[in-house]
């Protein structure tokens, strides 16, 4: 019980949106795809699938927007996948930002710790 608790809690922490500097302006797409999530085990997978030959790098930023992590995928690279282990990150909000020369993809965290159920259960035997 305590892994499907744990699943549908990490499930929903995770609310990946595509943010642009400005909402109502159009942008066009970027030539590479990147996703996120958080499994059971409070680690947050990312991977990345870039078809062009341009360099990018992935950075993993707190709420006051400093930088944690920081990865740089080079050029020759096509795919990428990591995981960051978030269980010693302290509750609040995370942004992971996917950034090359022609735009950025971020994607906002919300880590929190799951709270536990205690059951009392008593049992007396004669």
């Amino acid at each position: 019980m305590f892994h499907l608790l744990s699943n549908l809690i990490c499930t929903a922490l995770v609310s990946a949106t595509t943010l642009t500097a400005n909402p109502n302006s159009p942008k066009a797409p970027t030539s590479f795809g990147a996703s996120a999530f958080v499994t059971i085990n409070n680690e947050i997978r990312v991977a990345v699938d870039k078809p062009t030959r341009e360099a990018m790098v992935v950075l993993l930023r707190n709420e006051k927007n400093e930088v944690l992590f920081e990865q740089r995928i080079g050029k020759k690279e096509k795919k990428y996948a990591a995981k960051f282990n978030v269980s010693d990150l302290k509750d609040g909000q995370y942004e992971i930002e996917f950034k090359s020369g022609e735009g950025s993809i971020r994607k906002q965290l919300n880590v929190t710790t799951p709270v536990l159920q205690q059951h009392a259960r008593t049992i007396i035997m004669d």
